[in-house]
Formats: structure tokens, C-alpha cells, sequence
């Protein structure tokens, strides 16, 4: 059964009321054709007003639906080949960040991504998509990888955070992230970062210094989550509908402010609805981007890289 939100009631209502109408006709053969089209028009009219005015809770709530397209289903859908590579060399292979060698549409990259998991299971065998240090540090070497042969970069980001147990913190969570932020913003290759669910903290920040950086129409990115927020600003987690207002986490905020290149449309209803066609935008974004940016000589790139960030939350009174 497909999960709705509390917001998506008036479509669940109607949709209902479509399948009762069809029932109906198909029991009592009468034509109901007249009816069937006007619930049809009014559901869609109710999809394109709901969706194209959700708050940022609604926002987060949608990035956070359990049928979104994850990293292995954009890889799935939109590269020829991919071979993944496994470990950080020091310490084991960190399942909340997958990543390796891929082709799309002929052009060879290296794709990294957070993978949060499908199921119960799955969520805890990857750590509910939270990567511990070795998971950055993985990250950084396939990066380094990359470099050495000259291939572009693409990370997808979907997370809640790194993760923030004690064993992470001995294991140096701080400057697995810290050592990422410097590394990426001198490689020379290109990077394209795209978040496509949650962007939440470090976590996100650690796979997420790029020449160009999108989000997807409904996910969000920000210092903090809103339940976090609300909890130390309100000490209880009932704020945090007015938290994710007040963070200005959407993908329109971003932009807005500086801080992303662009928003990659969705298909009405979120990416659950229509993955193929994500995945396809997804994919064009890539490959116009790195046509671009592969004009550039690595001098450049790492210059105009580093002078894109530093002009990232200066403001003149």
C-alpha cells in the first residue's frame, strides 16, 4: 500500500471516490463516464495546487518517503555500467555510502551516494544511510581515484547526518568530514552534487563541495533538522513544522539565497511517482554539466571552485 501524508488527504479522498464510481459502473454496467471525468479533473487541479504550495515540513516529509528513488536507483536507471568499489583502507567498507567506477551515456565517472535502505533490514545494514568516518574517508579515495585518471565525480547526497555514535567519534567523524571539505575543494576534476532526498548537517556536507550543486524540487538541505532545531529551541520536537519555516531549508530557499546552482524538477506527486523520469532528468543535468565543465583547465576549476564557496554568506549592510 503506498504511503500518504497527512497533507495528501483531499488526493487520497478523491482517488477513493474514483475507484468507488468505477466499482459501481463495473457492477451496474451504467455509464458513469460523465462523473469518472469530472473526479478526474478535480483530482488533478487538487494535485497541481497541493504540490506546487507545500510548506517546508511538507518538503521534508516528502524527501523523506519511503519509495524515493535512492543512490542504487539512479544508478540502476541511469548508468550502462558501474562497478562498485568497496573499503576506506583503514578500518572496513562503510555500507551508508556506496560508490564507484560508472558509465552514463559512454562518458565514465565515478558516482558516490548515500544509501539509506529499502526495508527494515536494509535500513540497518546501511545505518539508515548515516556514514560513519570510514564512509567519508571511503568517499575521499575514490574521489582521489577519480583524479588520478581523470573522471568526473557525481555524488548523490541523502542523509539524515553522519552519524554520531561514540565509536564514530573516536574514529575522528570531525575530520574525516573537515579533511573532505579540503580535499574536494582543490580536486581537480570535476564535481557535480545533487541531493536528492535529505541534506541534513556534515553528513551531507561531507560528499558535498561541487562546481555545481542541485537539489531536487522536494528535499531539503540545512545545518540541522527541524526536529533537532525544534528540540533545542523548544525543547520538544511539537515545533518543528515552524522550524522548518524558519530554517529556510527548500530547494526554492536555497537558491534564493546563493547556496545551490539550480533545482531539478519532479514529476507532480514527488520522485516516487515516476522514478524513470527523475532519473532521466537527473541524468541530463550530469551529462550537461560535465560537457561544460570538462572545458576547463584543473587550474580553473579548483579557482573558480574555491572562489564559489567563499562568497557563500557574505552579506553588505
Amino acid at each position: 500500500m503506498e504511503t500518504t501524508f497527512d497533507f495528501e488527504k483531499p488526493i487520497a479522498d478523491l482517488q477513493l471516490q474514483i475507484e468507488k464510481v468505477r466499482q459501481v459502473a463495473d457492477k451496474t454496467k451504467v455509464d458513469m463516464s460523465a462523473t469518472l471525468v469530472e473526479l478526474q479533473d478535480k483530482l488533478e487541479k487538487t494535485k497541481h495546487q497541493l504540490y506546487n504550495n507545500m510548506t517546508g515540513w511538507q518538503k521534508v516529509q516528502m524527501s523523506r518517503h519511503p519509495d524515493r528513488p535512492q543512490t542504487l536507483d539512479y544508478v540502476s536507471q541511469i548508468c550502462e555500467e558501474f562497478i562498485e568499489l568497496h573499503g576506506d583502507r583503514n578500518v572496513k567498507d562503510d555500507k551508508a555510502i556506496v560508490g564507484g567506477f560508472a558509465t552514463i551515456a559512454g562518458q565514465s565517472l565515478m558516482i558516490i551516494g548515500h544509501q539509506k535502505g529499502k526495508n527494515t533490514k536494509e535500513r540497518q545494514f546501511r545505518n539508515f544511510g548515516m556514514a560513519n568516518p570510514e564512509g567519508y574517508r571511503k568517499a575521499l579515495r575514490l574521489m582521489k581515484l577519480a583524479e588520478k585518471f581523470n573522471k568526473p565525480v557525481v555524488t548523490l547526497i541523502d542523509t539524515m547526518g553522519a552519524y554520531p555514535g561514540i565509536e564514530a567519534e573516536e574514529r575522528g567523524q570531525g575530520e574525516a568530514i573537515a579533511r573532505n571539505l579540503m580535499e574536494m575543494s582543490v580536486l581537480k576534476v570535476p564535481i557535480i552534487c545533487i541531493i536528492i532526498g535529505e541534506g541534513a548537517s556534515g553528513g551531507a556536507l561531507g560528499i558535498g563541495v561541487g562546481d555545481r550543486v542541485y537539489m531536487l524540487e522536494h528535499t531539503w538541505y540545512s545545518v540541522i533538522s527541524p526536529e533537532s532545531c525544534s528540540s533545542i529551541l523548544w525543547r520538544s520536537w511539537d515545533y518543528k513544522e515552524k522550524a522548518a519555516e524558519a530554517l529556510n531549508l527548500t530547494a526554492a530557499d536555497m537558491l534564493k539565497n546563493g547556496l545551490i546552482d539550480g533545482i531539478i524538477p519532479e514529476p507532480l506527486g514527488g520522485a516516487h511517482h515516476d522514478p524513470k523520469a527523475i532519473a532521466e532528468s537527473v541524468k541530463q543535468q550530469i551529462l550537461t554539466d560535465i560537457a561544460t565543465l570538462q572545458n576547463k583547465q584543473a587550474d580553473q576549476l579548483v579557482a573558480d571552485r574555491i572562489d564559489k564557496f567563499s562568497k557563500m554568506g557574505v552579506v553588505m549592510e
